[in-house]
């Protein structure tokens, strides 16, 4: 796991702004991350847009709580996610977070393994349907 929470800044928003805020959750800057003592998570704003490897990213789900609407990535794009881990960084964590995903999740097999292709890393992809099963 890796404790970060990547907020993607859609509305380019000044950095000032989001110090500020972060600052009033307790949350302190520390280079490109924001950290707070009071829990082991540390989070980051990419800009957008968000994109897995060279693509965007095709699916947002909206999640409405009490707090608000938490909006995040299809499991098939997350899977994407994980893997750019492995196909770029050779990162083997990022590769077991892709298969953990995969057994638990309704995936797209045949848009991870067209991406797979545009991104250059079919033999990667093989191994990562193998330890699927």
């Amino acid at each position: 796991m890796s404790k970060d929470l990547d907020l993607i800044n859609v509305q380019f928003a000044k950095r000032s702004r989001i110090n500020a805020s972060m600052e009033k959750i307790g949350f302190r800057e520390k280079g490109r991350y924001f950290e707070n003592p009071d829990t082991e998570y540390f989070v980051e704003f990419p800009n957008g847009p968000l994109s897995v490897g060279e693509e965007p990213v095709k699916e947002i789900s909206e999640i409405e709580l009490a707090t608000g609407i938490l909006r995040v990535i299809s499991p098939t794009d997350c899977v994407k996610d994980r893997l750019c881990a492995y196909y770029f960084w050779g990162d083997k964590q990022g590769l077991a977070q892709a298969v953990l995903v995969a057994q638990n999740q309704t995936i797209d097999m045949g848009e991870i393994g067209r991406w797979s292709k545009a991104e250059g890393k079919v033999g990667e992809f093989e191994v990562f349907k193998n330890k699927l099963g």
